[in-house]
């Protein structure tokens, strides 16, 4: 468990500014992560492996992508107790993204608004990040980094930017996200129709077969999608990830439906809403991904896990594997051994 119990931490992080408090808590696990002030907030790695998409997961519990979007911290983060980490999204160049304020919190609905829009440092800062750290994987961990687009590049050229972030990240992961869902870069998620993803596949299919050839190495590939999609879209899109041999899925990123929070502080902002009012919209396209994809095909579900009960029901729903992020800002560090403990089979 960790030294310091999150709920005398939360206040202190909270009485913040969103944005602020994410960079003072990322800043800290990075200088401190891989040594004895780790123990601040490290917790126990439930022991429960699985094989998913010819990996071996240590547990069925990671981090979502956005939480550490340049690498820095997966030596820290991991030792919270994750089978898997996810980072990201990268896109091949460095930038600020959108204006701020661009978070925001709705504490009544245990939840956040973000507009970040892909701020990262770029792809060679990315994977410097990366080279660096050792542990966690070292102690079996499973790493996925998350390649984007930049907001500059026309939605035309979108497969340029994926196609570098590919080439760039392929040898060190161990699993590769193309996130095609963030509301909070424009036209991004019109890569989810059904002729621009099955072309823009295509392509990053046809690379990455190069790219495991040369390097002797197969790295499988996933899709992240958003909760605000149609049930014919659904299909369309299983349709799509199976004619191009990608290897699962991952449902889902942020909504930008705003039903659960109305008349909610914040309610009214752009971007992404993320926390326990996605939950049931997450679970729904899971339902629907699982209904229409081959028994087996990997599903990782995320959107809206604030206890291990959620956790099961994501598993529940037809996921293999489960991400949180909005779930860890509330509840803290010790959530990730809840979740692996509610999951792990007996």
């Amino acid at each position: 468990m960790p030294l310091i119990p999150y709920a005398l931490t939360r206040p202190f992080l909270f009485g913040l500014d969103p944005e602020q408090a994410h960079e003072l808590t990322l800043g800290s696990i990075a200088r401190l992560q891989n040594t004895p002030a780790q123990l601040l907030w490290c917790g126990e790695r439930v022991s429960d492996p699985v094989t998913v998409a010819g990996l071996r997961f240590p547990n069925r519990v990671g981090l979502a992508a956005g939480l550490d979007k340049n690498g820095r911290c997966i030596d820290g983060l991991g030792a919270m107790g994750f089978g898997f980490i996810e980072v990201g999204t990268v896109t091949p160049k460095g930038q600020p993204g959108n204006d701020k304020p661009r978070m925001f919190r709705l504490p009544e609905a245990r939840a956040l608004i973000n507009r970040l829009g892909f701020n990262n440092e770029g792809l060679q800062s990315f994977i410097t990040n990366v080279k660096q750290a050792h542990s966690f994987r070292r102690a079996g961990g499973i790493l996925g980094l998350n390649i984007g687009k930049n907001a500059a590049t026309p939605i035309d050229n979108a497969a340029d930017d994926y196609l570098l972030g590919l080439e760039g990240v392929h040898p060190h992961a161990d699993y590769i996200t193309v996130n095609i869902s963030s509301p909070n870069t424009k036209n991004l998620r019109a890569l989810q129709s059904d002729e621009a993803l099955d072309a823009l596949l295509g392509a990053l299919q046809a690379r990455k077969q190069q790219l495991d050839s040369h390097s002797g190495r197969r790295v499988p590939m996933f899709v992240k999608i958003a909760p605000d999609l149609e049930e014919d879209q659904v299909t369309v899109i299983a349709r799509t990830l199976q004619a191009n041999g990608i290897d699962g899925v991952i449902a889902t990123n942020t909504t930008i439906a705003r039903d659960k929070v109305q008349g909610l502080a914040h309610a009214g902002e752009t971007g992404g809403l993320s926390g326990a009012p996605v939950f049931e919209a997450s679970n729904r396209v899971i339902r629907l991904l699982r209904a229409a994809l081959p028994a087996g095909y990997p599903i990782i579900g995320v959107g809206g896990v604030m206890s291990g009960e959620d956790a099961r029901a994501k598993i529940a729903a037809g996921a293999d594997l489960v991400q949180i992020y909005t779930g860890l800002i509330y509840q803290g560090p010790g959530l990730v051994s809840e979740c692996a403990k509610a999951l792990a089979r007996r």
